[in-house]
């Protein structure tokens, strides 16, 4: 592989600057200044040092999020935070993000270039269940779980799937476990305010086997450990 090929595809910096750095001896390869962006490189078994820090090569990368409010689910936008700009600079070029959160809400976002995993657990033919945490204006009752598992109609064509639903707390705010297997815009927000009630805190738990991980703060995030990794290549969500 191009030594600037390399780096560029770990998101170290544009092209055009890449080939100024590497030109100017700023990119050593097994502790050598190179000065060719056309050299090849060997990944994962040739060191690359740039600007001083160990440019590690991934051809896939898999990160959990702790997305916080106020941050969009997005790869690129020109007026808003985007999850992208919580990872680290020094990774992946291709990375997206599974799905998407609100604005608003809060939880468990997974990034990766993996598109048959992205695949996996976004096909609505695979039912992957997300789990979520809510806090809802109203008393969400035994009648609202029954109307969550029979399917709600939130004004599209068809009614949700059905949706587990587990109270926590039931009161003027209720707090709640919900389960859903889709992925509608703003969809458990609209079931709830089906059934007169409005959804003022959400927060993603889990999504397939992969559980937010508690020790993570909003916006931090790390990369999936290999146990975590191996619970989506045995398992189809």
């Amino acid at each position: 592989m191009r030594l600037d090929k390399y780096l560029s595809e770990m998101n170290v910096a544009s092209r055009s600057v890449l080939k100024q750095m590497i030109r100017k001896g700023a990119v050593l390869v097994n502790g050598i200044p190179v000065k060719k962006p056309e050299t090849k490189v060997e990944p994962g078994s040739d060191e690359i040092l740039a600007a001083g820090e160990i440019i590690a090569y991934h051809e896939t990368e898999y990160w959990m999020l702790h997305k916080p409010a106020g941050v969009v689910t997005a790869t690129r936008d020109n007026r808003e935070k985007t999850v992208m700009d919580l990872l680290p600079k020094v990774r992946r070029a291709d990375l997206a993000p599974v799905g998407r959160l609100d604005k608003d809400t809060e939880g468990l976002l997974l990034i990766t270039n993996d598109g048959a995993l992205a695949h996996r657990l976004l096909a609505p033919k695979k039912h992957v269940d997300k789990i979520y945490y809510a806090e809802v204006e109203g008393r969400v009752t035994d009648v609202t779980v029954q109307h969550m598992q029979q399917g709600v109609d939130i004004g599209d064509e068809t009614l949700t799937a059905p949706a587990a639903l587990r109270i926590l707390e039931s009161g003027e705010k209720s707090r709640v476990e919900i389960t859903i297997t889709e992925g509608r815009y703003h969809q458990i927000k609209r079931m709830f305010e089906a059934e007169g009630m409005r959804v003022v805190y959400l927060k993603r738990l889990s999504m397939g086997p992969l559980q937010l991980d508690p020790e993570l703060a909003p916006g931090d995030c790390r990369l999936l450990t290999e146990d975590e990794y191996a619970i989506f290549t045995h398992n189809e969500g």
